[in-house]
């Protein structure tokens, strides 16, 4: 049933979209995830709580009323995407489960994730380039389109953007193992990255004509064409404006990180320094 042009009612919002290949997916993950934590001696409860708030956001994300209308509104998909790539996904990377993978999984595992592969798959620049690469290409190309006629589509948007967002957000915050950037470096990564946010909010907020023909078909039934542009150009604000404050957000731990780093730092030299008796 379509939202009313008059706004949300209780009824509107307390929708959800339960699909059982998305709920068994989750469920499985958090059965993995236990099953590691159950096989590691001391494994830290913020990285256990921070694995269970990224499947909470991801469940909300995509079974609650977002789910519902992701396909019909513009907005509301983008509001999905920024659950999904900077809310859920950080969260994930703060968990560390590939730490927990490898140290709960045996040989093979180990062998796979100090394989080849994985050094390129979770090398920082990598990273970098898949989200500078995904956030437009899937925002302003015939990908949408294909999104919104097909749901196989959708989905796999959907585990995109959680993976390109958990590879991007393992390398700035640098809590796991393998390559990592200098603490102060974390910053200036995060900070490249928010121009493609602007630049995509900007171009979906700027367009004259509808950018994908198929939204047409999706968009709730006696929807103008104004009202499909306008929904688009609101998409395109929650792209530009929300985006950039979480990526913003993102940047104060990884700041204090920073900080708390160059203070040890300091502290350590001063001591040398003492010890040499300089």
């Amino acid at each position: 049933m379509p939202m009313s042009s008059t706004g949300f009612s209780w009824h509107h919002v307390n929708q959800w979209h339960l699909g059982v290949l998305p709920l068994v997916m989750m469920a499985v993950a958090g059965l993995l995830y236990a099953r590691g934590t159950s096989r590691v001696t001391q494994w830290s409860r913020w990285r256990s709580a921070s694995f269970a708030l990224a499947l909470l956001v991801t469940f909300l994300a995509t079974e609650s009323v977002l789910g519902v209308y992701d396909m019909e509104y513009f907005s509301a998909h983008m509001i999905e995407h920024l659950l999904l790539i900077m809310v859920a996904a950080p969260l994930f990377s703060l968990s560390a489960p590939l730490d927990l993978a490898y140290s709960a999984g045996g040989t093979r595992i180990r062998s796979f994730l100090d394989g080849r592969l994985m050094s390129v798959v979770t090398h920082p620049l990598f990273a970098f380039a898949a989200y500078f690469v995904v956030i437009p290409v899937t925002h302003l190309t015939g990908i949408v389109n294909g999104m919104m006629r097909h749901q196989w589509i959708h989905h796999g948007e959907q585990i995109v953007f959680l993976v390109v967002g958990y590879l991007f957000f393992r390398a700035a915050f640098g809590l796991e193992r393998g390559r990592t950037l200098h603490p102060g470096l974390r910053l200036v990564y995060v900070m490249a990255a928010v121009p493609v946010d602007t630049f995509t909010g900007l171009a979906l907020l700027m367009s004259s004509t509808l950018p994908f023909p198929a939204y047409a078909a999706m968009a709730p039934r006696g929807s103008t064409p104004q009202w499909m542009l306008s929904n688009v150009q609101l998409g395109g604000s929650i792209m530009w404006i929300g985006g950039d404050s979480l990526m913003l957000l993102a940047c104060i731990p990884i700041t204090a990180a920073w900080v708390k780093w160059e203070t040890a730092r300091t502290k350590d030299l001063d001591a040398e320094l003492d010890r040499l008796g300089i």
